[in-house]
């Protein structure tokens, strides 16, 4: 009974993400706004991480499983990235060099703010 609590309260917030994507007048992904939403009711301890435990364990120990039907597609479309494969490894090269550095750029912001915070406290 209780992973049927908590697959009922994930779905909740993505049904509450879907609704509030249709209502808005400027397109932002559902599933984005139901992240940003769990991460409120987490952070503003409306929502104990007790209450999603065992199931959100499950969902990221098969994570993989949500890649297969990009797989699939990619794999479906393969002769279309056959003449255009230079430019797509171009864009994969890129992107991925822009992810790792934005993401150093993240991390080092994030630690001279907690280290601003620990010096004020």
């Amino acid at each position: 009974m209780k992973i049927l609590y908590q697959i009922a309260i994930i779905f909740s917030i993505c049904f509450v993400g879907e609704l509030i994507s249709a209502v808005l007048p400027i397109f932002i992904p559902a599933p984005l706004i139901a992240l940003l939403l769990l991460f409120l009711l987490l952070e503003t301890k409306i929502l104990k991480i007790d209450n999603i435990k065992e199931k959100s364990d499950f969902l990221l120990s098969n994570m993989a499983f949500f890649f297969i039907p990009a797989g699939v597609k990619v794999i479906e479309h393969v002769a279309v990235i056959k003449a255009i494969w230079w430019q797509f490894l171009l864009i994969v090269i890129i992107s991925t060099i822009l992810v790792f550095f934005i993401t150093g750029l993240t991390v080092t912001l994030v630690i001279k703010l907690q280290g601003r915070m620990k010096n004020a406290k």
